[in-house]
């Protein structure tokens, strides 16, 4: 049974995308992030992707070394961060981190946003990546 976290702060969406992939709960890793400096109310946490790289590396998870391009569903990874909803505040980019996963050849998003009616997402025709980061060996 597929399972998503949901993020317990408006910005915790980075926080609760890295609970996702190691299978965490959102206070787990809210903790461990915390006695790593990071914090969801720091914006930069959904505008720099060096923190998401840094709780993964934490549990000895890599990830593809730079953030690639959005072509197609079908062309990425089988685990993947995803970068959603851009958008520009103070000539500074922001998105909202969402995580990729196929399990049996099937692909979801897990989006923690505490607004959606499901947390596993199908509809992707309403998401608008921009861009990705592989996860290799979660």
């Amino acid at each position: 049974m597929l399972k998503s976290v949901v993020q317990e702060e408006t910005t915790g969406c980075g926080i609760a995308s890295v609970a996702n992939i190691l299978g965490k709960t959102y206070p787990e890793m809210k903790a461990i992030a915390n006695a790593m400096g990071i914090h969801a109310s720091d914006k930069s946490l959904w505008s720099d992707t060096q923190y998401v790289r840094r709780l993964l590396s934490w549990a000895c998870v890599e990830t593809s070394r730079s953030e690639e391009p959005f072509e197609s569903w079908d062309a990425l990874p089988n685990l993947a961060l995803l970068s959603i909803k851009h958008h520009r505040e103070e000539s500074k980019d922001f998105w909202h981190w969402v995580v990729f996963k196929r399990v049996d050849g099937q692909p979801f998003v897990l989006d923690s946003a505490s607004d959606l009616p499901s947390n596993i997402r199908q509809d992707f025709d309403a998401m608008q990546p921009k861009w990705f980061i592989e996860v290799k060996n979660s």
